[in-house]
């Protein structure tokens, strides 16, 4: 790789780089997941026992303890508040996941940036598959609870890869810009906590968007979790068609959003040496 040429920036060139790295970036992953629970007793057990805690939990306290209704039932009518209420953190913790760590992926691998060869892009990409592992796993522990609740699970679960993807691609559009600005702005990280906690509490997570005054339920769905959330739902819990055009328009805005990150990537990346 000649030092001096510009990094590529056009589609083809990402989608490319993306392939023939696609057994690094794997590698990578891996690592990542394996060394978060290093040295722990129960090592990788982690990923699954912490969603399940945190399930037992919700359902404990808001369908036990407060006996919250969502206002649609599950099934036979049991508690369903917790399981609706899971689905939904799930979401935001993917994305939240990648925007906390986004800030830090080129500072914290300095001795990649003095390497020319290799592709710097990856990072966020490793990020992004080592926070949809943790969401598959949340994922299969909450198909198990609505299995156990409802003796059944709805085909339209198979839909939830198509689902989740648009989120996925605007989160590593997100990582890409983040990882950048953290190089030169090294605020970013404390802003990040600030914005996930923002949109915990803007997201129809523990409440449904028709709970919201008319007039504000634009200020939700300005959100990008917001449309994401309640087609998870329709398709994991209640068993129904995803809106198929509002995937189509969101899939096309947060592929736009991840080209132009990886524009703004690719651009700054000459500098990221320097300033570090």
């Amino acid at each position: 790789m000649n030092p001096h040429q510009k990094p590529p920036t056009s589609i083809f060139s990402l989608v490319s780089s993306l392939a023939r790295h696609s057994g690094l970036i794997v590698q990578m992953a891996n690592r990542e997941v394996i060394a978060r629970y290093k040295e722990s007793i129960l090592g990788l057990l982690w990923s699954f026992v912490h969603p399940l805690l945190m399930l037992a939990v919700y359902t404990f306290i808001f369908s036990v303890v407060f006996k919250v209704k969502w206002g649609v039932e599950i099934g036979d009518g049991k508690p369903d508040f917790a399981l609706i209420l899971f689905a939904g953190l799930i979401t935001h913790t993917l994305l939240s996941e990648v925007l906390n760590t986004a800030h830090g992926l080129i500072l914290n691998n300095i001795n990649y940036v003095k390497k020319v060869v290799f592709p710097l892009e990856i990072l966020s990409v490793v990020s992004v598959v080592t926070a949809l592992f943790h969401a598959v796993v949340s994922i299969s522990i909450l198909l198990i609870a609505l299995m156990i609740m409802n003796g059944h699970l709805y085909w339209t679960v198979f839909l939830f890869p198509i689902v989740i993807m648009p989120l996925v691609i605007l989160s590593l559009g997100f990582s890409w810009v983040l990882a950048s600005l953290g190089v030169f702005v090294r605020d970013v990280g404390q802003l990040m906590g600030i914005v996930t906690t923002v949109l915990l509490f803007l997201s129809p997570i523990f409440f449904p968007v028709s709970a919201i005054p008319e007039p504000y339920q634009i200020f939700i769905f300005l959100n990008p979790l917001t449309f994401i959330i309640e087609q998870i739902r329709e398709v994991l819990i209640w068993g129904r068609m995803p809106n198929w055009q509002g995937l189509g328009i969101y899939t096309l805005f947060s592929t736009a959003f991840c080209w132009i990150g990886f524009v703004w990537f690719q651009k700054t990346r000459k500098w990221f040496a320097d300033v570090i």
